[in-house]
């Protein structure tokens, strides 16, 4: 009988940098897979249908919430976004590997589903300047969806405490390894603790007083 796989949760604000992290560790690992969500979101330039996201529209969604055949769903920034359940059960149960790219209340949800299969890690932007920079700097959306994002991204970073794993991603190739090395650990011994990374603390409680939220 296969070991069961790892529901690896990357969780963070918009604008620091979890999509960035979670593909480069996929790129790198062929064994672990990624989830694809659904949503009710337009597609954005260079997005593809069932590559970055099912997109469906509002109808079609509401009928697989009926049904219940989402593991998680939630309204981000006006938008519906929704995780099938029987694709990543499957995927466990067959001892493979899914990396999930949500955020606290995808991972807060997917977590309370699949508690013991579950590796929950937070990453946290360097500063809320630089947060509020890489938000600006997109431009797939209006100047009011970013200054909303913006708001919602310093709320959202309240929610560290959730995560036994803290990420800071000042430098990418220092916060790609750390991802790597957490990942790795949990493949190669399942049952160790977490450790608590102070220094990771301290900063995401600065920046969570920072913003105010």
């Amino acid at each position: 009988m296969n070991a069961r796989g790892i529901l690896v949760i990357v969780s963070s604000p918009s604008g620091a940098g979890k999509t960035t992290l979670t593909r480069r560790l996929l790129a790198e690992h062929p064994a672990l897979s990624f989830s694809v969500s659904y949503t009710t979101r337009p597609m954005r330039p260079g997005e593809q249908d069932g590559v970055d996201y099912h997109f469906v529209d509002p109808a079609t969604f509401e009928a697989m919430v009926a049904r219940g055949e989402f593991a998680e769903h939630a309204i981000v920034h006006g938008n519906r976004y929704g995780t099938a359940k029987a694709a990543v059960e499957q995927a466990l149960a067959g001892g493979r590997d899914v990396i999930f790219d949500v955020d606290w209340q995808g991972g807060r949800a997917l977590s309370s589903q699949w508690p013991d299969d579950s590796l929950k890690i937070f990453i946290l932007p360097p500063d809320l300047a630089t947060l509020a920079d890489r938000l600006r700097r997109r431009a797939t959306d209006a100047p009011d969806v970013i200054e909303r994002r913006l708001r919602m991204a310093i709320q959202e970073l309240a929610r560290w405490d959730e995560y036994p794993f803290l990420i800071v991603n000042d430098e990418l190739e220092r916060a790609y390894a750390r991802l790597r090395d957490i990942y790795l650990a949990r493949r190669i011994r399942p049952d160790a603790p977490a450790e608590a990374d102070r220094s990771a603390a301290a900063h995401a409680q600065r920046l969570v007083a920072a913003g105010g939220a």
